[in-house]
C-alpha cells in the first residue's frame, strides 16, 4: 500500500509540476503593458499597502523566490527580478502577497509560523521513528508505542502542510486581485498570471494530499497492531 501511495502521489507531484513549469514557461516569454520589473512590482505593491520595512533583493537560482519573515525581505530569483514578463509580476506579487499576510497578522500564516519548530524536529527524525517503530513491532510491543511516536512527529509535518494551503491560496489571490486593480497586467495578461499562480498552488495541494494519504497509512498500521 505504502508503494502504492508513493508512486501515485509521485506521478501526480510531476504532473503537476511539468504544467506548472509550462506555464511559468509561457507567461515568462509575454512582456507586462505596464513595463515593470518583477523588483518594481513587488516595491510598489508593498508600498500600496502601507509597507515600507520590506527590502525586496535579488537571489540565485530559478523558482527560488520566497518571502522571508525573519529578515522582512521579498528574495526574487534572477529570472523575476529584473524581467517585465507576466511570469515575474505574478511571483512577484504573490510573494508580497505574503509579506501582506505579515503586516496584517494573517491568522494562518501566524499559525504555521508558530509550529515551524516543532515541525524543522519531526521533519529531522519522523521517518527513522516510524521506520524503527515498523522493525521493532516484530520483536516487541515497544515499536507500536515508537510507530505511535513517529506518527505524531509526521503528523505535525502533515498539519504544516495543511495549514500552508490557505497561506499559498490567500498569497496568490491577493496578488491576482492587485494585479487587476493596478492594471500592471490587463486582460489576457491576468488570465496567464491567474493561471500560473493556480498551477504553483496546486504543487502544495498535491505535497499536503501526498503527505496526508501517507499518515494515514502508518496510522492504519498502528490501529492494526493495537487490535
Amino acid at each position: 500500500m505504502y508503494w502504492i501511495i508513493f508512486i501515485v502521489f509521485m506521478v501526480l507531484s510531476w504532473i503537476v509540476g511539468k504544467v506548472f513549469n509550462k506555464r511559468i514557461e509561457e507567461s515568462s516569454k509575454i512582456p507586462v503593458s505596464s513595463v515593470l520589473t518583477g523588483k518594481e512590482v513587488a516595491e510598489k505593491m508593498l508600498h500600496d499597502h502601507g509597507i515600507y520595512d520590506v527590502k525586496v533583493i535579488s537571489t540565485s537560482g530559478r523558482l527560488t523566490d520566497h518571502y522571508n519573515p525573519q529578515d522582512k525581505t521579498v528574495n526574487l530569483s534572477q529570472g523575476v527580478y529584473g524581467s517585465r514578463s507576466i511570469a515575474a509580476a505574478a511571483v512577484a506579487a504573490h510573494e508580497c502577497g505574503h509579506a501582506v499576510q505579515h503586516a496584517t497578522a494573517y491568522h494562518w500564516l501566524n499559525m504555521r509560523s508558530k509550529i515551524v519548530p516543532a515541525v524543522q524536529f519531526g521533519s529531522q527524525w519522523a521517518q527513522w521513528i516510524l521506520l524503527a517503530g515498523i522493525v521493532l513491532m516484530s520483536f516487541t510491543n515497544l515499536g507500536t508505542w515508537v510507530l505511535l511516536l513517529g506518527i505524531v512527529l509526521f503528523g505535525l509535518t502533515t498539519l504544516f502542510s495543511l495549514i500552508t494551503l490557505p497561506v499559498e491560496y490567500n498569497a496568490s489571490a491577493r496578488a491576482v486581485e492587485w494585479l487587476d486593480a493596478t492594471g500592471i497586467t490587463t486582460g489576457k495578461e491576468n488570465a496567464y498570471a491567474k493561471d500560473a499562480l493556480k498551477w504553483a498552488a496546486r504543487t502544495y495541494l498535491v505535497a499536503a494530499l501526498s503527505s496526508l494519504a501517507t499518515l494515514l497509512y502508518y496510522i492504519y498500521i498502528f490501529l492494526g497492531r493495537r487490535d
